[in-house]
């Protein structure tokens, strides 16, 4: 089980999804020790597609360096894709981080800087089509909750991810514990995918 303090950078933008920030952000934050930090390129209140806003403490400029890089999905990648100083913010953290957690279709935000080409990932089963556009010399895995190639997480489900990440780094009473306190019926095998057999 790691002892270490870990800070996540969760990058928020317009129209990203709410379930896929505030759902694995919940469990992260029934952790002791890890800090997480909101940013945003302006450093705002940003709005979800569902009309819900997150407040970001930190514009790209300004945010302190962080151990886990966190990109969610939602609308919003389909015009933040073609965000240069979104992607740009995006390709230097990852080379910094120890861990980057991907959500949904924010595997098409990372997939179109390169730097998943040659690795292994997943994504949401009803943007399969547009996310894997995103990154055609990426290996995309169709059937899979989550996946992990070296410091790499991604999901289709992100709290299932992010359990799974506290499982791997924590230990898996700790993420059992982390569960059972938000009641949450955790799929614990990466391979349980009933919604890719549905494309």
């Amino acid at each position: 089980m790691s002892k270490d303090k870990l800070t996540i950078g969760a990058i928020l933008f317009p129209e990203y999804d709410l379930l896929d920030v505030n759902g694995p952000l919940r469990m992260f934050g029934a952790l002791e020790n890890v800090n997480i930090l909101m940013i945003s390129q302006h450093g705002d209140k940003i709005k979800s597609g569902s009309k819900i806003g997150n407040y970001t403490e930190y514009n790209f400029g300004n945010c302190p360096e962080f151990d886990i890089l966190f990109v969610p999905g939602g609308m919003g990648t389909r015009k933040e894709v073609n965000n240069p100083v979104l992607l740009e913010f995006i390709k230097n953290q990852i080379p910094k981080v120890k861990y980057v957690l991907i959500v949904c279709t924010g595997a098409g935000l990372v997939a179109k800087t390169g730097l998943l080409d040659g690795k292994k990932a997943t994504t949401n089963k009803l943007a399969w089509q547009w996310v894997t556009s995103q990154g055609p010399n990426v290996l995309w895995k169709k059937k899979a909750r989550w996946v992990v190639d070296g410091k790499i997480y991604t999901s289709a489900g992100g709290m299932d991810m992010a359990l799974g990440f506290i499982s791997d780094v924590y230990g898996r009473k700790v993420a059992n514990d982390v569960a059972l306190k938000t009641e949450y019926d955790w799929h614990t095998d990466p391979n349980w995918d009933p919604f890719g057999e549905k494309i």
